[in-house]
Order: structure tokens, then C-alpha cells, then sequence
């Protein structure tokens, strides 16, 4: 198991990169709300409650956290406020007036134009544009995105330790695949499991039988059975960063048809880890596991995406998908899962994490992907 250790260490580089990309792109201000976006520019991890916390990114001056007063003893703890001014509210005041308080001190214009952290909630969306009626407004990825999509050396190596750890938990999963436990008691073993090398769980998926078709199943009450096919899919965050790794099981013997599908998928997902490289395409990736399957007549059973990036959130850009023709560059860190899904039968994805080099592709999973019977 990996030994766990800081890895990845918020600078104050990552706000002055998201106000030199809000002068280029003609931005006055951002504001960001409890999400991946707030914990990758500040390392705050905040509760996203009915009461505002708001951090506030002028293009030019000094940056301020807005925060609940019962919140600011985590925001302190957090180290939030060496990039950030630290300005509470109380429980009888608008919060509204302290953000218009920060925007008047960096001289920003009424009837600028301002980005929207995209997962702020609507309340405080709405609020914000009728507290500046003359403003113009953008999504906050218009910043965001350029400075997450490519992942620097730090940020890599927190995914590395990520991906040995979740290796670290799929190694014991076989033992607890036996006939007549739940698909619950299971995921619930998993999820202790995951807790010993991350510091939390995101998601738990333990798919058998007929419910391996259902893509994002998690886990219910089916007891598992000889003879069923298992999806487990199942990942963590560590330091920030996240985990996400699929492998399929069977339990006493392999179901009709099910070898010949995963021998099938295990190749799809060989092509487009070999069809990764700087300058190809998300698209290319995509195609290259979805043609193999038309080939070998599961096509029609891969119902979603090849891919999604992975970073401080499970699902980011960029999504490995046809349409996207967006060149991946070194830096890129994504999924590769191809999928097949039986319905009434079963289903079966394999996924493991890749980043973009310089040469080619790096896996950050090291798991075997062949199927296994426990």
C-alpha cells in the first residue's frame, strides 16, 4: 500500500493564473463556490451549505473569501487565507453586501463582465445579477478550464499515488466476492477498504448479474449468485486528488458468451491506450475502442464515452468522446473504459487512468485486466 504523505501543495500561482486568464479573456471578477474549482485555487474544502461562501477573483487586486461566520475556523484552518482575504458574515447580515464591499474595494465596474464558477447554485447566481443589474456574464470554465485540463508534475504524481492506492484496494476485492453475500455487504467492505489508503470514498460500484448492464447501478439487495459476472467499480480522493478504476469478476464460473465479450473489451481498451499520444484527438481515442467492438459485433452495446479527465474531480474535462476533436496534449490525465452492456445478462468496463506524456501515454493502473473467477 502507498505511504501516504502530502503530495500536492496549493500555491498562490494557481490565482494569479486565473487572473492573468481572466485578463486575457476580458473578465473583471470571478466567483466560485464550494467545489473542486474553490479547493484547487485555495485548498478550501467547503461545506456547500444555504449560507454563501463565495470566493471573489478580481482580474487585477487582491482576492477575498466571503465565508459564514461559523464557518471561518475551518476556512483558517484550511490555509485559505494566505491567498485570500478572509471577510465573514453573520447570521442577521446580507452576505450580498460584503461581496459588493470587495468588488467596490477592487474597483471593479458595475457593468462588467463576470464569471460564474459553474456549480454555484442558482439562488446565489440570481442574487449576484440583481445586486449588478449592468453586468455581463460567463461561464467560470472560461477560466477554469485551460488551468485544470493539463496537469502539472505535482498534480501527476498525486494521481500516480491515487492509482496505486485504488490498485491497492481492487488486490482484496476477490476475496470478498463469494455466493449468497449482497451486492451491499460487499460495497460496504469495499468502501472501508478505500478509507485505508484515501481520505474519502467517492463512489462504490459492485454490478452483478443482469445489474452489470446498468452503467452506474452502485450497488442493491441482490444477493450474488454462482455463475454471475461482477462489475466493481470503485474510487477514492487522496490529497485532493481522485481515484477510479473498473475491473469485472465471476464468481464459480464464467456466464455463456462472457469470455469471448471481455477478451473483446480487453482489446478495445489496448487500441485506445495505443491510439493515445500528444496531437491525436479525443475523438481518435474514442473511435479506436468503439471500432474494435463494431468489428467484433458489441458495438451497439457501448452505450457511453470512452473516457473523462480526472483531476480534483471524478468527471472533468476533457471527455474522451466522438465530437470532441480537441488535440490531447502531455498533461492530459482521462480515463480509458469501454463498455459492453447485455441488458437481462450482464455487463462488463474496464477502466484505468492514463496521462498524456511527452512520448506517448503513461497508465497510472496496474491492476491485471483480465477477467477473474473467485
Amino acid at each position: 500500500m502507498p505511504t501516504r504523505r502530502q503530495l500536492v501543495r496549493i500555491d498562490a500561482q494557481r490565482l494569479a493564473d486565473a487572473q492573468a486568464q481572466m485578463r486575457t479573456t476580458g473578465i473583471d471578477a470571478m466567483f466560485v463556490g464550494p467545489s473542486a474549482d474553490l479547493r484547487y485555487l485555495t485548498g478550501y474544502h467547503a461545506l456547500p451549505l444555504e449560507r454563501l461562501t463565495l470566493l471573489i477573483v478580481p482580474a487585477d487586486g487582491d482576492v477575498s473569501l466571503v465565508v459564514p461566520d461559523l464557518e471561518a475556523p475551518r476556512a483558517e484552518q484550511s490555509g485559505a487565507p494566505s491567498f485570500a482575504e478572509l471577510v465573514t458574515w453573520g447570521e442577521t447580515d446580507d452576505p450580498f453586501d460584503r461581496v459588493m464591499d470587495r468588488l467596490r474595494a477592487a474597483g471593479t465596474a458595475s457593468d462588467g463582465t463576470y464569471a460564474v464558477q459553474d456549480r454555484l447554485w442558482s439562488a446565489f447566481t440570481l442574487r449576484l445579477q440583481e445586486r449588478l443589474p449592468g453586468a455581463g456574464w460567463v461561464p467560470g470554465a472560461s477560466v477554469m478550464r485551460p488551468l485544470r485540463i493539463v496537469k502539472g508534475p505535482d498534480e501527476v504524481a498525486a494521481l500516480r499515488e491515487v492509482g496505486a492506492a485504488i490498485d491497492h484496494v481492487h488486490a482484496l476485492v476477490p476475496q470478498l466476492l463469494r455466493a449468497g453475500r449482497t451486492e451491499r455487504e460487499v460495497g460496504h467492505d469495499i468502501a472501508e477498504l478505500i478509507l485505508g489508503s484515501h481520505d474519502e470514498v467517492n463512489f462504490v460500484i459492485v454490478a452483478s448479474g443482469s445489474n452489470g448492464a446498468s452503467p452506474h447501478h452502485e450497488t442493491g439487495d441482490r444477493p450474488l449468485e454462482a455463475g454471475d459476472a461482477v462489475v466493481v467499480d470503485i474510487g477514492g480522493r487522496l490529497d485532493g486528488y481522485c481515484s477510479d478504476e473498473t475491473r469485472n469478476y465471476a464468481i464459480g464460473h464464467v456466464p455463456d458468451g462472457y469470455a469471448e465479450l471481455h477478451a473483446a473489451l480487453e482489446q478495445a481498451q489496448d487500441a485506445a491506450v495505443e491510439a493515445t499520444r500528444p496531437g491525436v484527438t479525443a475523438e481518435s481515442i474514442d473511435a479506436a475502442a468503439r471500432d474494435l467492438l463494431d468489428d467484433r459485433g458489441y458495438g451497439h452495446l457501448f452505450v457511453h464515452r470512452t473516457g473523462h479527465g480526472i483531476g480534483v474531480e471524478e468527471h472533468e474535462d476533457p471527455y474522451i468522446v466522438g465530437g470532441n476533436s480537441e488535440p490531447v496534449a502531455p498533461g492530459m490525465a482521462f480515463s480509458i473504459e469501454p463498455g459492453i452492456y447485455d441488458r437481462g445478462r450482464y455487463g462488463a468496463r474496464i477502466e484505468d487512468i492514463v496521462v498524456v506524456t511527452d512520448e506517448g501515454v503513461e497508465r497510472l493502473n496496474h491492476r491485471p485486466r483480465g477477467l477473474q473467477v473467485v
